[in-house]
């Protein structure tokens, strides 16, 4: 959801020039690991069941008894995953209609085709066609709501008649950018503090949209481009330290300028959305709801980035889909890293996010209390509106959390807190 502005969650960073790490616990790459050695013919996908166990679908008795023995929960599905990407891409390759997504749901062996509101009958009864002919793999549903770039975020960055939210702070060793979505803005857009342009913030060099949904944007105040910890709130900073690929059952974070912090889960993996602007493909699909504003900022889980919202339906008063840019494919695309996240070479099956992935060094360090002065001095952005740079992923959001789930959220955003 684009909501230009720098999202709450801005996260900055370091030394760069390596690929990204992707750092995880044990359990959670493993269903990659199964995947990947017994092949896509023997298997259909991976996701953490309820109890935190790594589930893997497979097709055959053998295959079953293989996962068992590596520890994992097998389930014994109709369709391999060569089947479910089979019908992904009739679907693909069938007139594109704007305001659908699909995606393959592990869970339920599908290729799940959703139709927002805007879809009409007739062109919903078509897709129904594609699907039967892609096979009974396919599920269709409908959706409330329609899928849309959310343009207006976090920490707010804006441009001539448009706002998003600053995704992370990222380095090509050389030069600082931030990392927000590609449908900001196109390269040469200047991007300033508050819609008045009186602080320049800096100008996106690199974009791609449609097809992906990523963008830097180059720091010409280095002033607001050296932070690499996240606030949220009462005095705690979360450090960022690493980069990883989620997996489907995930407990994830997301912060935004108009929604602030909010939680949920992960639901599919390289989904594609048909957005009325374009289509874009290999999205983190969630149940965590955003709203317009939003577009551009960071999910993260225990410490670790893992995308940059989208689009979606919805909103966070009757919930709703999210979509997020992987920041894995991102920062491999665009030459960058995370500063403070250590090097070594990402992978698409990269683990979640688990204790040795986020030691989460917290604390009130001078960085801390230099970024409450810069949201001071820029109060008049508004709600949510942080400064570009500050990392302040939780600081206006945190307040969003009830008291139960503020007692769990150390424990899923931080192992550190």
């Amino acid at each position: 959801m684009v909501s230009q502005s720098v999202s709450s969650g801005s996260v900055q960073g370091a030394a760069g020039g390596d690929a990204p790490r992707v750092l995880g616990d044990r359990n959670a790459g493993l269903g990659g690991r199964l995947e990947t050695t017994l092949g896509a013919s023997r298997t259909a996908g991976s996701w953490l069941g309820p109890d935190g166990r790594t589930v893997v679908a497979v097709t055959d008795a053998k295959a079953a008894a293989e996962v068992t023995r590596a520890g994992a929960k097998p389930k014994q599905v109709r369709y391999s995953m060569k089947q479910l990407d089979s019908a992904a891409r009739t679907l693909r390759a069938a007139p594109r209609v704007a305001g659908t997504a699909w995606m393959v749901d592990p869970t339920s062996n599908k290729v799940v085709v959703l139709g927002d509101s805007t879809v009409s009958t007739d062109r919903w009864s078509r897709m129904k066609g594609v699907a039967a002919r892609a096979g009974g793999e396919v599920r269709m549903e409908r959706t409330t709501g329609a899928f849309t770039l959310r343009t207006s975020g976090a920490a707010p960055i804006f441009a001539s008649g448009s706002r998003c939210s600053a995704g992370f702070n990222v380095t090509d060793g050389q030069n600082g950018y931030i990392l927000t979505a590609g449908h900001c803005g196109p390269n040469g857009t200047n991007w300033f503090t508050d819609s008045t342009g009186r602080t320049s913030i800096g100008t996106t060099v690199q974009s791609s949209f449609p097809g992906n949904d990523f963008s830097l944007v180059r720091y010409d105040n280095r002033a607001l481009d050296q932070s690499g910890v996240v606030d949220v709130g009462g005095g705690r900073t979360v450090r960022i330290t690493g980069v990883a690929d989620p997996v489907v059952g995930q407990e994830v974070f997301r912060s935004g300028s108009t929604s602030g912090l909010r939680s949920g889960k992960v639901t599919g993996l390289n989904a594609t959305v048909n957005y009325p602007e374009g289509t874009v493909s290999g999205l983190i699909r969630t149940t965590v709801c955003a709203e317009p504003g939003d577009s551009g900022g960071p999910l993260l889980a225990r410490g670790v980035a893992l995308g940059v919202t989208s689009g979606g339906s919805g909103d966070c008063d009757q919930g709703g889909v999210t979509f997020f840019q992987p920041v894995t494919k991102a920062l491999t695309a665009l030459g960058v890293t995370i500063p403070g996240t250590k090097s070594g070479g990402a992978t698409a099956n990269g683990a979640p996010v688990g204790s040795p992935a986020a030691p989460g060094n917290t604390g009130t360090e001078d960085r801390s209390l230099f970024v409450d002065g810069v949201v001071n001095r820029f109060r008049d952005l508004g709600p949510g509106a942080l400064i570009i740079g500050a990392g302040l992923v939780g600081l206006l959001s945190t307040l969003t959390i009830r008291p139960g789930r503020r007692r769990r959220y150390p424990d899923h955003y931080s192992t550190g807190w």
